[in-house]
């Protein structure tokens, strides 16, 4: 599951200006005809929010265009503003008949379930979710984002000068922590002697509270912790926040903080779901559908903003010349685990 608001546990935009929609639908399919008419297979993506300047979401955009491209086909994108409109871009897409229709987000996995016993010809691609039930129509895609966290991890053991690490992390449950405790297992690996803490946000709005989110990384920083994984969904903003006036540094997820944060965040765990969208749509067209593929740092679905091409330019801490070192040693351990010699304990198994 991805750290993406509920507004999900994405961070999406605070605006969505003229893409903003009243229903995700009509002005979805309008918004999106690139490849209208083109001959080949035809391609659905249906997003649980305005795309906006939502990183995670352009990914996944991305990745529907890349597939659309390959197969010489056409795609649209349905943006969705709440569940009355997802069920209705859902409803709309299956409609329309497509190839494939991909849909991102817990969100859908209720939505799909009934539309694939409803429409059991319909091939369906669902990215970072999957339903209860397995279908032979429905592909689910999901990550294993305790690798990329573990590699963040040895970052701030790498980084620390107080010898202290922590995570603001969502809610305590197996499938969050998958976000603190990989961090503390992956400090701990490359530096023996340190010592982390995680605290939850929790309370009537976990995925988008950033005033808890400051209140529980300042507490952290108090107690000397200088590294913090930002788990906190839209409260990754408050820890942010924390990060400028307390001095430590935070590190990211889903998509690349540092441009926003410019001088707070080291590094980010990126989840790439434009390779999960393009990979599983091929999957489907090769007649491999109706399995979950699970993606990590060996399939390419998993990373850091710092082993990306482009990080002199992410405005990320871990650019800097003097951290130099600390990414050869990282690129070690991402190696390690991609050959398999070095296992990540998955708190969600």
């Amino acid at each position: 599951m991805s750290l993406r608001t509920r507004t999900s546990l994405r961070l999406t935009a605070a605006t969505v200006g003229a893409v903003l929609l009243a229903t995700g639908c009509n002005a979805a399919a309008k918004d999106d005809d690139a490849g209208k008419g083109a001959k080949g297979k035809a391609f659905t993506l249906v997003t649980p929010d305005p795309v906006a300047q939502n990183e995670f979401l352009k990914l996944a955009v991305a990745g529907v265009k890349a597939a659309a491209k390959s197969q010489g086909g056409s795609q649209k994108v349905f943006q969705s503003s709440d569940n009355d409109s997802r069920q209705q871009n859902v409803a709309s897409a299956v409609d329309s008949a497509p190839d494939v229709i991909a849909l991102v987000g817990f969100e859908f996995a209720d939505i799909v379930a009934q539309q694939a016993e409803a429409h059991p010809k319909q091939q369906f691609l669902l990215v970072d979710a999957c339903t209860k039930k397995t279908y032979e129509n429905v592909t689910c895609a999901v990550f294993r984002e305790h690798e990329a966290v573990y590699l963040a991890g040895a970052e701030a053991g790498l980084l620390t000068k107080g010898k202290k690490v922590g995570a603001v992390d969502v809610l305590d449950t197996p499938q969050f922590r998958r976000y603190s405790e990989p961090f503390a297992a992956g400090a701990k690996k490359v530096r023996p002697g340190v010592t982390s803490r995680t605290l939850f946000v929790g309370g009537q709005s976990p995925f988008n509270d950033a005033a808890r989110a400051k209140d529980q990384a300042a507490t952290l920083a108090s107690g000397g912790a200088d590294q913090v994984m930002a788990a906190a969904a839209g409260g990754n903003t408050g820890v942010f926040q924390a990060a400028k006036g307390k001095g430590f540094q935070a590190y990211g997820v889903d998509a690349n903080q540092c441009v926003g944060n410019p001088g707070v965040v080291v590094d980010n765990v990126l989840k790439k779901t434009d390779v999960a969208v393009e990979k599983g749509i091929a999957q489907i067209l090769d007649g491999k559908g109706g399995t979950t593929v699970s993606y990590g740092l060996k399939e390419g679905g998993m990373s850091l903003t710092g082993l990306e091409p482009g990080v002199a330019d992410s405005a990320c801490l871990i650019a800097k010349p003097a951290n130099k070192n600390v990414l050869q040693r990282v690129e070690e351990l991402r190696d390690d685990i991609v050959a398999g010699k070095l296992t990540v304990d998955d708190p969600a198994a």
